[in-house]
């Protein structure tokens, strides 16, 4: 499409936008071309369980999304299908790893140097009965 005239089978105003969308769909084939020579198995045991979830997360949603915009170019109205209702339900599942992520990332407490630190910072007064030891064995001559 890109080096070729115009066709007269749709508007010409429209051949932008359309070449556009060829050279997407295009980049879309690349990256599933990509993502299908290496095997699901051996990908997955690469990473740690969250970023497994994150994987089949963002498959799904992927999928189901290229399936939303299949359904409108059927003249299907997708926000009436059973689709968006699992697009929906996998948003709660991608919310729910994020989550656990910013949890993961959020800053621990060190209880041990907290304890020491507030033991440090308050301020004690000296007891005047405490007989002070280094002074005990010194005479007052």
């Amino acid at each position: 499409m890109a080096g070729e005239e115009a066709n007269e089978d749709y508007p010409v105003e429209i051949h932008e936008s359309l070449s556009a969308l060829e050279s997407s769909l295009g980049a879309v084939d690349d990256m599933l071309k990509t993502m299908m020579s290496v095997s699901r198995n051996e990908l997955l045991q690469k990473l740690d369980p969250l970023e497994q979830a994150k994987v089949d997360l963002v498959s799904a949603y992927t999928l189901n999304s290229m399936f939303w915009v299949y359904l409108a170019t059927q003249g299907v109205n997708p926000k009436e299908h059973p689709v968006k209702q699992e697009l929906e339900r996998i948003r709660v599942y991608m919310n729910r790893v994020k989550e656990i992520t910013d949890k993961k990332k959020a800053a621990k407490l060190d209880r041990g140097a907290a304890s020491r630190f507030v033991k440090n910072a308050l301020w004690e007064p000296k007891q005047k009965n405490t007989p002070n030891v280094a002074n005990k064995g010194k005479s007052k001559h």
